[in-house]
């Protein structure tokens, strides 16, 4: 088997199960040496110690052997890292925004999600962006792990074998919510992806709304069924009565299109009584996609807004609910991931 005939999955996996191959006869050599030293020079065997000077022989090949065999070690594994590193010509880019406590995946044509949809048998380039602090994507099934450092490029690729959900993880803290920083790859046959790639949102209205804010993890942190899931939730909140920290001074302030924006691109600037200041600034928003999230939010702002309220109550954390005649939170990350969606931490609001 030769490495150059080896998926970057399969070279990791060869690579790692030569060095266990590798510990595994160094142990049980040294082990059976060991006893048989305990064993010839017992001391009712040799009770008089013997001085063993100068063998050529044994010390050429206790320096040789071992030295052949670690730098065999290190060829397996730089050309398993090579192959992580080196990417296909045409693999399919994607870029990835790492955010606390969120990632959001773009394409090519400027559609965005939460989850990560890839063709099979198709390499995938992913160009990777942090907003705020270190993050790291880690999906063990493609064997990649990559931090995302602000203020710089990073990169991985992968290629899926074969359709299925696989996880993916921050394997770096990055504050109180690490643990919900999840998403998925969904890896569908050629049709079926290039089929979700040509869907097209609303560009405006709730619909919109709750699609871009879903794609963006902020359901997670900020419930839409009146419950509170450590974040201002976001039902009945338009129109309604605020009490902010302004400072070190406390005041009132109704929650209209103006102070939802300032909570969306400022949100460090009025912290609701209660909350934490941990919610990263969103500025990224264009003036449509902002619009459309104000839409939603006032669609589910009020008793008479899009229905009464008990009518949103099947929407816990993590499952927006919807205005009337809008898709299932099911169709965004948790569309075949089985997992809950990734997050936008956002405690201030």
């Amino acid at each position: 088997m030769y490495p150059q005939s080896l998926s970057p999955v399969q070279q990791v996996d060869f690579s790692l199960l030569l060095v266990f191959l590798f510990a595994a006869a160094v142990l049980t050599v040294l082990t059976a040496i060991t006893c048989w030293f305990l064993w010839r020079y017992h001391h009712r065997r040799n009770p008089v110690a013997s001085d063993i000077r100068g063998n050529l022989k044994a010390e050429i090949a206790w320096t040789l052997i071992p030295t052949l065999m670690v730098m065999g070690l290190f060829y397996y594994g730089w050309t398993g890292y090579k192959a992580l590193r080196t990417v296909p010509e045409d693999a399919m880019p994607v870029n990835v925004t790492a955010r606390t406590f969120s990632w959001t995946f773009t394409y090519a044509n400027g559609k965005h999600s939460n989850y990560l949809a890839v063709p099979v048998d198709t390499p995938v380039r992913l160009n990777m962006r942090s907003m705020d602090v270190i993050h790291s994507l880690y999906i063990p099934a493609f064997r990649i792990k990559m931090d995302t450092v602000p203020g710089m490029q990073t990169y991985a690729w992968f290629s899926a074998a074969r359709a299925g959900s696989y996880d993916i993880y921050c394997a770096e803290y990055c504050g109180v919510g690490h643990s919900k920083m999840l998403s998925t790859v969904k890896a569908m046959n050629k049709a079926d992806f290039e089929a979700w790639l040509a869907e097209q949102s609303a560009d405006t209205g709730p619909e919109a709304g709750f699609a871009f804010m879903d794609s963006q993890g902020c359901f997670s942190c900020h419930a839409t069924d009146g419950s509170d899931a450590g974040s201002p939730p976001l039902h009945g909140l338009y129109g309604k009565k605020v009490t902010v920290l302004d400072g070190n001074k406390e005041k009132e302030v109704v929650a209209d299109d103006a102070y939802l924006q300032e909570s969306i691109t400022d949100p460090g600037k009025l912290i609701v009584k209660g909350y934490d200041n941990t919610m990263p600034p969103y500025t990224e928003a264009t003036p449509e996609q902002m619009e459309s999230m104000l839409e939603y939010i006032r669609s589910i702002g009020s008793e008479g807004a899009g229905g009464s309220a008990g009518s949103h109550d099947h929407a816990g954390h993590g499952a927006p609910a919807q205005p009337a005649g809008m898709p299932d939170a099911g169709s965004g990350a948790e569309q075949g991931a089985g997992q809950k969606n990734t997050t936008r931490q956002g405690g201030q609001r």
